[in-house]
Parts: structure tokens; sequence; C-alpha cells
């Protein structure tokens, strides 16, 4: 540390304003106790060491800095006498007592140092009442971060809920469509299991249908994958009209949609016709379209509900993922899935392609997993993207970019095209409490939230560029965030029998 030791004197305790109301028998218990360090320009205490003393400037200048980013953020530099640093809370009991910050001096400096547990001794017998009041604001201060912490969860937890909701219902709704609709093929496909009772069908009738069933399955499985547009599905549901007409087929405007939905065409039914025209037997193009058309309406409807119910359980692995529910608090994940995640659970009904909200990814996808709280990043990303929507109006370009940042940092930009921040608040935005949305509309926690889970809880940083028609929040993660502290045993006590 380069620090000196000299004696401390009563007379130069009270010039500072700490100490000058302290009586004689005060200040001569301080000097017992502590003394007075000389420190050459450099360190004086580290961010997150144990707190062991209590330091007063008494001449000379101090810089205090935090870290943010990976890097020392300078937060104060002064040479104002009797400014205070270190284990200035060592008097709160049952509590692990650390340097909240780095201090160094940048000339040769004085300070009065005091041991933390004599300093402790001294604020809890001289001033027992300021003692208890500092104490509950202190603790209280940390519960009503605590409340404010998890009533953000809840709050997340209500808009997972709600968007859940929204998305689940379009699919969910399908799948209730199709089984109806299918629950009346069926009914028909019974009608013609009656037919063949009757024997209104030779069995070589009976096999050509059969065969014609399984080959237009087939083809409706392939049709997912041969995607029309309304343009030309217009006019291959004309052609296949005239086609059916043609051919004498009743109904046949009706049939038509239902085959360009299958993805069949005019050589198709070719050659359906050609398989019933080899063959004697009592089978019809009329009834063998009959049978088409139900085979196809059951093939499309189980498609339907097979992809409602994946998309069903595609939102569900979503939300889950997005939640944390199967996962450590603490562990090593895909950035981009986070993100991606977030997107899809709570705005894939504002974002996307054919959404209010269009998507811009810019991804660096040799960006290595990241050890992180992947449920505090979430909260993240929910936090400054709806904040982008809103101020977009619901409309307008979400830009989202990845990349690496030096040699162990990630850099995730989330921008917007919206009217910007004004300047005379934009430094104000991640204060607790400031808002500038209508009273009741939100409450000024969301990017105190947002700092506090990057930049205390990830060691990292967050910052804000705004201009008209550009407003990007930089979000700056390091590559491995901090490890939570593992817990402290518990011993029992060993009773003697």
């Amino acid at each position: 540390m380069g620090e000196s030791e000299n004696r401390c004197m009563p007379d130069e305790l009270r010039s500072l304003f700490l100490f000058e109301k302290l009586s004689d028998r005060q200040l001569q218990i301080l000097c017992e106790n502590g003394h007075i360090g000389t420190f050459e320009p450099g360190p004086v205490c580290t961010e997150g060491e144990p707190a062991t003393c209590f330091y007063v400037l008494l001449d000379g200048e101090l810089v205090m800095s935090k870290r943010s980013g990976g890097v020392d953020v300078v937060t104060n530099r002064t040479s104002q006498r009797g400014v205070y640093c270190g284990a200035w809370s060592a008097y709160v009991p049952n509590e692990e007592h650390i340097y909240e910050a780095s201090v160094r001096v940048t000339r040769p400096s004085r300070f009065f140092v005091l041991d933390a547990d004599a300093f402790a001794r001294f604020m809890k017998s001289e001033f027992p009442m300021a003692v208890h009041l500092l104490e509950g604001h202190k603790v209280g201060g940390r519960r009503q971060s605590q409340a404010l912490g998890q009533r953000e969860k809840l709050l997340a937890l209500g808009t997972i809920t709600a968007g859940l909701t929204h998305q689940l219902n379009n699919p969910a709704a399908a799948a209730a469509r199709a089984v109806a609709d299918l629950r009346d093929g069926v009914g028909k496909m019974r009608h013609k299991l009656a037919m063949l009772a009757d024997g209104k069908f030779t069995p070589e009738a009976l096999r050509v249908l059969v065969s014609i069933q399984d080959e237009v399955a087939e083809q409706v499985a392939k049709s997912k994958a041969q995607e029309l547009t309304a343009l030309e599905s217009s006019d291959r549901e004309e052609q296949i009209g005239d086609w059916l007409e043609g051919h004498g087929i009743v109904g046949a405007w009706d049939y038509a949609p239902t085959f360009v939905e299958a993805g069949l065409d005019i050589d198709w039914l070719e050659k359906v016709q050609a398989s019933i025209d080899d063959v004697d037997c009592s089978a019809t193009m009329q009834s063998a379209i009959g049978w088409l058309k139900y085979t196809i309406d059951t093939e499309l409807r189980m498609n339907e509900i097979a992809d409602a119910s994946a998309r069903i359980s595609g939102l569900l692995a979503g939300a889950k993922k997005y939640s944390q529910m199967d996962r450590a608090e603490y562990q090593m994940v895909n950035v981009h899935e986070l993100l991606w995640n977030t997107l899809k659970t709570l705005f894939g009904d504002k974002v996307g392609p054919d959404k209010p909200v269009k998507l811009v990814k810019e991804w660096d996808k040799s960006i290595p997993e990241i050890s992180c709280y992947p449920g505090g990043l979430n909260e993240v990303w929910d936090v400054i993207i709806n904040n982008a929507i809103q101020a977009m109006g619901g409309h307008g370009t979400l830009t989202i970019k990845t990349a690496r940042e030096g040699d162990d940092m990630v850099r995730v930009e989330i921008g917007d095209d919206g009217p910007g921040i004004p300047e005379d608040i934009i430094n104000r935005i991640f204060t607790a409490f400031f808002t500038t949305k209508p009273f009741g509309e939100g409450d000024g926690l969301g990017l105190d939230l947002a700092r506090r889970i990057v930049v205390e809880k990830h060691q990292g940083d967050i910052r804000v560029q705004s201009k008209p028609g550009d407003t990007r929040f930089i979000i700056l993660l390091p590559l491995v965030a901090p490890a939570p502290e593992a817990p402290t045993p518990i011993e029992l006590p060993v009773h003697a029998e």
C-alpha cells in the first residue's frame, strides 16, 4: 500500500467537518484506536476485498472508482478534507463487509485510518440511536431492493402469461377447427363404407381407389414444401376447375380449391383418369374424385392439427427456456438463443416479417457461449425491446446486433427507429422511478433493473445512444460473469447422548 504511520492528534481531527462536533473524550478514543497514514500515489483500498479500515482524508487527493464493463469507471475525484471511504458501514451487524469501491491517491496523501472493528465499537457505544437508524436505513434499503426485484419477476411472469395466452389462442383455435372438420369428413367416409357394404364397388375398383388414396396422401405431405403465391394458386384453381368441369364432374368448382391446397395439378388428374381407364371396373371418375377429396381433407386437417400442436409445444418450450424454469441460475448459454427465446415468447405477435415491427438481425455467430445468469438477461431483453416497441408506437424496425468486444466481452446492441430520447433526460433514464410514461403506465424501474442486472450482477456495462430515428441500447457482457458464491454450510450442534 505504501503507507507510513504517524501518531494521531485530537486537534487535527477536530478541524475536519466529520469530527468537529465530537467531545475531547471522543476525539481521544479515536486517536487511541487509530493513526495517521501517509500514502504514496497508488491504491488505498480495492473494490470487493474485505473492508478492514475506515479512511478519512486529511490532505492530498483521492480518486474513487467502480468496476463496470470490465474497466474502472471513476465516480469521484476530490481533495476535500474530511471525505471518507472504506469500511464506512462496519457498524451494521450480520453482514460481510467488503470495500464497495476502489480508492487510489494521485499524490502523497494523509488519511486518518481506523480499524473497522474499532470504528464499529465507537459508533455503537457513542451513537447507539444513530447506528440503529443507519442500520435500519441500510437493511431497509436492501429489503426494498429485494422486494422491487421480486415485483419485477412477478411482472415478468405476468408478461409471459399474457404473451402466451395471446399466442396460444391461434394454434388452439386452428386445432379445434381442424378437429371439427375432420369429424365431419369421417362421417362422410362412413357413408362411403356403407356403399362398400352394398357392393357398389368391385374389388378391382377398390384396389384402384385405395392406390389413388395412398398416392394422394403422399402428395399432400409433399405439398407442404411447395409454397404457391396467391396468383399462382388462383391460376391453378381455374385450370383444375376447367379440367374437372370438362370431364363432367359435378361440383367441379367445389373440388378445385381443395386439390390446389393438396398440390395437385392437371398432370396429376390425368394420371388418375388413366388409372381408372386402365381397368374394367365399376369405379367412375366422379367416384374417384369424391374419394380423393375426402382423403385430401382428412390429410390436410391432420396436418393442421400436427402443425398447431407443434406450434403450441414450441411456444411452451420457448417460454420454459425464457423463464429458465428447467435450468440452473448460473450457466453457459448461447446469447442468440436467449435473444430469440425472448422475441418468440414475449413479442411473437408484434415482431416478425408480417408483423407491425420488422426485425433486422446482424448476429455474429462466432461468439462463444457465455457464463451468465440467463433469467436476468432475459429480463434485460424484455425491458429494452418492450421500450423500443413502445417508442416506435408499435410500428417500425427493431434492429438487434451482436459482436465481440475485445478479448473478453460480448456486445449486444438493440436499436429502434423511433423519435429518440430527448437530450435533457437521456442521462436520467437508468435512474430508479424515473419515467416519461403517463401515470399508471410505467413505474420507472425497468431500466434501473436492467442496469443492476448487467452492471452489478454480470460486471458488464449498459449505455444508450440516441438521436431521432436511431436509438441504441448497448449492452456489454463478460464472457464469464462472476459466479454465485457457494452457500456457507450450516453446522448443527452435536448433542451428547
